[in-house]
């Protein structure tokens, strides 16, 4: 808790990134979360490993530990075998009790146009995941206008648009998306505080959440929205009540 206010960090990631060697164990995330007030977080896969079962198991056993305090997404390259994915994604699930699937098309390049694509969007909403997907860099599938056609083709599908297009450039697309689908959530990691109060004047915060990336983001990203002149009750969505009716059952 921070000044009074849950916080859930909706973007997080524990294991091992091949692409930048980068190395989060939970131990060292948790650390992070007590140092700055963090309540839970949602603890993802890096989108290149080494083996991708391996990273959900270290996730797992994480959420095992703390139950309390880490939620678990699924990062599945989306090109291996389909009975695969979907074999993963079940496991993730039932044996280790994931909440949500992340979609990194940077490293993961399916494009949400396609048909071809729906497996990836009809295994989620089978388990009842919603799918958090980083948009900004990794262009043209990372732009968040693309997530309109699926997000309309699956309307029970929960959609989260991870960094509102990043830093601000795409930040118009994001609002377009979230403003004509309502099962469209906003992750608001990278942006800055104004860029947050123009979100506000189109889309409600109980669709908006906070996230860090990476531990050295996490006190700027907790700290900008306590700073922010806006309600109580803005306030407490953006920080925990978003992400905790999205990710965790009975929130």
């Amino acid at each position: 808790m921070r000044d009074g206010f849950s916080v859930f960090d909706a973007h997080t990631h524990i294991g091992v990134g091949l692409h930048h060697g980068r190395c989060h164990t939970a131990d060292q995330l948790l650390a992070e979360m007590d140092n700055f007030g963090v309540d839970r977080s949602l603890a993802i896969p890096f989108p290149v490993v080494e083996d991708y079962q391996q990273a959900h198991d270290e996730i797992g056993r994480a959420v095992r530990a703390h139950p309390d305090r880490f939620v678990g997404a699924a990062c599945i390259y989306p090109y291996i075998p389909r009975e695969d994915f979907r074999s993963e994604v079940k496991r993730c699930v039932e044996e280790l009790g994931f909440r949500a699937l992340k979609l990194q098309p940077q490293y993961q390049p399916l494009n949400p146009l396609s048909g071809r694509s729906d497996f990836f969007f009809e295994a989620a909403l089978e388990y009842r995941l919603p799918i958090v997907i980083h948009t900004g860099t990794g262009m043209p599938y990372a732009l968040p206008s693309l997530y309109i056609v699926p997000a309309r083709k699956f309307p029970d599908l929960h959609i989260v648009l991870a960094h509102c297009g990043g830093g601000g450039i795409l930040l118009s697309e994001a609002i377009v998306a979230a403003t004509v689908c309502p099962n469209i959530y906003l992750e608001l990691s990278s942006l800055m505080p104004h860029h947050i109060h123009e979100l506000l004047d189109h889309v409600p915060s109980s669709r908006l959440m906070i996230g860090s990336d990476l531990p050295e983001n996490l006190m700027t990203e907790v700290s900008k929205i306590l700073s922010m002149k806006i309600s109580s009750e803005v306030r407490r969505n953006i920080l925990w009540n978003t992400a905790c009716r999205l990710l965790c059952a009975g929130c």
